[in-house]
């Protein structure tokens, strides 16, 4: 028997109220709580040197503070080939600084690279946890990191993301960017795994 079977909420390590909504557009068949709602209010140190690593290690460190009840984390990041995938699990934490600042650094350390050795991976990967057991789904996207931000619909190094249509992920609509969500997809893996 698996120990996903008879539980029917989901706590989810995420506070973002986007993602939130998103879960439960997915897994709907689950009442999906913010972690804060259950009284957790911990940052776990994502130190392993995977996002699937860090993934797991804060589904089962939540889902160990709970009772019957599955603790779903995720991890994303970019990865650039030319930098041999910097920088991958510091995507957040490498430079410190705004979201622009950080954006810019790394097109700094591009500086004269031409588009084709510009290419990048943006990985996302989720773990949903019993505490005792754990099931994981990773997903990617690729492109190019751009020479200039561009765009105003998109946080983090979005405005620096161009895909294949040549468009960053910063200047696509809402419909545009959830067509080819990577966080959707790995949602959809995860929920074929639990059936």
């Amino acid at each position: 028997m698996n120990s996903f079977e008879n539980i029917k909420e989901i706590v989810i390590a995420s506070n973002n109220k986007g993602k939130i909504k998103m879960v439960q557009e997915i897994l709907s068949d689950y009442k999906i709580i913010p972690m804060t709602e259950k009284g957790i209010d911990i940052d776990v140190v994502e130190d392993a040197n995977t996002f699937e690593g860090n993934a797991i290690k804060k589904a089962e460190t939540i889902a160990n503070m709970l009772e019957n009840t599955i603790c779903l984390a995720d991890d994303s990041g970019i990865e650039v080939e030319y930098l041999n995938g910097f920088p991958g699990v510091e995507t957040k934490r490498w430079f410190k600084g705004t979201d622009r600042e950080r954006n810019l650094a790394l097109i700094k350390k591009l500086d004269g690279v031409e588009k084709n050795n510009r290419k990048v991976k943006f990985k996302v990967a989720m773990a949903l946890s019993t505490g005792n057991e754990t099931i994981t789904a990773e997903s990617w996207i690729d492109g190019y990191i751009t020479e200039n931000p561009r765009g105003e619909n998109g946080f983090g190094f979005d405005e620096i993301f161009e895909l294949e249509n040549g468009k960053t992920l910063a200047e696509l609509t809402v419909e545009e960017k959830n067509e080819i969500g990577v966080r959707k997809e790995v949602l959809e893996i995860l929920k074929m795994k639990l059936s």
